[in-house]
Order: C-alpha cells, then structure tokens, then sequence
C-alpha cells in the first residue's frame, strides 16, 4: 500500500502557454509538450482532437470542426476548453495520473486575480488537489539555475507565443518587470498582412509560422535565404505562389521587435541603480520560443549594450522552473502563491 501511493502521489508543474502547454512530472521530467490547440465538432460538442493532432487541423478542416485555442495573450479565454485540454493532456500519462495531485503552474506577470483564478480552477477541474501559482519569469529563472536567492540581479526575457515577459529579480522576487502583448504570434500576425499588403496573398497562420522560422531574422544577415509560400490570391481566389526573402521578413516584424526592445529598456530604466549595475555584469537571459529568431540576442545586445545570452533549452525553460518548484515545494513556497484550498476529493 505504501508503495503504490508513493507512486500514486506524483506532483506536476505546468507552463499553460498562448502556443504550447506543456507538464512537467516529478520523478519522469517534460511528459507533454504540445501545441494548445482543440478541435472541436460543433455539431456534437465533443472534442475531436488535442494538440499536434489538432494544431495539423488548423486551416484544413470542415465547418463542422473547430479549432480552438483556449488561451489568448497568456489568458484563458475559453475555461471549458482549457480544461478540457489539460484533461486530455492528463489522461495521456495513462494510470500514472490521480487526483490526489499538487501542481505549480506559471503564468505572465500581470494576470488579474480573476485571472489567475481561472488557470487554478481550470487545473484543479482537470484532476490536480492543489495549485500553487508562479509568475513565469521566475519559473523561467529556476529553469536556468539563475541566483534567484541571493542579492544580485538577473535579468530574464520570456518571449513567448501571446506575451513577452520581461523581469528583474533578486533576493527571490521580482524588482521589475513589464508584460507585453507582442510576442511570436504577433510576429506571425505581422508576417500575414506584409504579405497580404505586399504580394495580395492571402496565407494562414502555419504559413507565417514556417516563414519566421525559415527566412525569418531580427538583424541583418549574411546569407540570402528566400522561401517559397503558397496562398490564395486575393484579386482572382486562386492559388498563387511567391518567393519571399529574409530582408523583407526582417521589415514586416522590425515594429514588433521594436515594441520588445522598447519594453526592454524601460524596466532597465525602472529598476534600482546598484541592480542595473549587476544586469550589466550578468547580462539578459533569453528564453521561450521568440528568442530563437535568427539574431534576437544580437538586436537586444546592439541596442541596449548589454551581453545577450540564450538559455539553454528556452522552449522549455518555464516548465523545468515550475518542475524545479514543486520538487523543493517548501523551500520555494515563499516565491508561490498560497495555494487554493483542497477540493473535497472524499
């Protein structure tokens, strides 16, 4: 008996993100990592598929299928189907998941009480007993093994799908920090009316996505690097196809970027002069999956004169921090949000 409720007892830390939701088990590390997508029949209210599945759906499916995206800029926007997301996403580690179950889960800096509420609910109504709350940027800290503790800055940029969350901690919290609303979709957003505007091609969401991925940069580079992209050619409604290159990738994303940079350098600007001092010595950290845009560390290093690194791994980095939290749950519970109470699981 001792045995199987030691092995019944597994505890979770969760990155419930805008692009990818991903869950960390103590004891088996990342379990999940998948896009935080639904597909939803409309006609039956059942769900018909959950992330990869259904992030291939997007663009491609029947009026009768929908594909949801629960979360939007770092928010539940649908509860029902968050839930039901995290539910599925539980079911898959099969008979290792019960609901006797602790969870940290991160979220962005500025989320309201209400909010913040709606992810608890949200993964107590999938199974966890417990949520504890951790704002990203520290998660994202731990991740790194950055000092949290001790009282000397470190500086962390999470760019991520619907929010870039920018921070600077010391002594175990957060000084300073700013949560902006431009991230990796708005760049794809960016990516779609360029080439709307530019080429009268209309491309979806996946599309934009490949070009950033493949032709996309922050700083001028070297290399010419052009793709070919297919879409629906606005005058006539027939399939068209262009080449587009990095340079013209660069200039439909150069005002997002811009907006990241800007946002960079006003919370150095707010943050205590002695702790500005310590930023220069350790430089900004780099994490989520905007840092991996060909030269952001570069852009954010020429324009502020700070040493820009990428952390190793940033597409996982706020998931291994909540791992990290709810591994050493008591050492870390001052930097946690008091749990909600335990739901009545008699």
């Amino acid at each position: 008996m001792t045995k199987f409720l030691k092995f019944a007892s597994q505890d979770f830390g969760v990155d419930l993100g805008t692009a990818n939701s991903l869950i960390y088990q103590v004891g088996r590390g990342i379990v999940i990592n998948e896009p935080s997508m639904v597909a939803l029949n409309t006609k039956t209210s059942q769900i018909h598929a959950i992330g990869h599945e259904a992030s291939r759906m997007l663009g491609r499916t029947p009026s009768h299928i929908e594909v949801v995206k629960p979360l939007v800029n770092g928010v539940i926007s649908d509860f029902d189907m968050a839930q039901e997301m995290l539910q599925k996403f539980f079911q898959k580690l099969g008979s290792s998941f019960f609901r006797y179950r602790r969870a940290v889960i991160g979220v962005p800096i500025n989320l309201t009480e209400v909010e913040r509420k709606s992810v608890e609910d949200a993964v107590l109504g999938a199974g966890a007993a417990r949520a504890y709350i951790i704002e990203e940027p520290l998660a994202a800290a731990l991740g790194a093994d950055l000092p949290i503790n001790e009282s000397t800055a470190s500086m962390i940029v999470d760019i991520g799908g619907g929010t870039t969350e920018i921070a600077v901690i010391s002594t175990g919290g957060i000084v300073t920090a700013l949560s902006l609303k431009v991230a990796g979709e708005k760049l794809n957003e960016d990516l779609i009316r360029f080439v709307r505007e530019e080429f009268k091609l209309a491309i979806g969401e996946p599309t934009a996505e490949e070009i950033k991925k493949t032709v996309g940069s922050a700083t001028p580079i070297d290399e010419r690097l052009e793709m070919l992209i297919r879409g629906r050619d606005m005058a006539t409604g027939l399939p068209r196809e262009i080449n587009i290159k990095n340079t013209q990738a660069r200039v439909a994303m150069s005002r997002s970027l811009r907006l990241i940079i800007d946002a960079i350098r006003d919370v150095i600007e707010m943050t205590p002069p002695e702790l500005v001092g310590d930023t220069l010595k350790s430089g900004v950290h780099l994490c989520g999956g905007g840092s991996l845009l060909r030269g952001m560390d570069q852009l954010i290093e020429k324009e502020l004169g700070v040493k820009t690194v990428v952390i190793d791994d940033p597409l996982t980095c706020v998931v291994r921090g909540t791992g990290v939290a709810i591994e050493k749950l008591e050492f870390y519970k001052n930097i946690l949000n008091v749990p909600m109470q335990p739901k009545d699981i008699s």
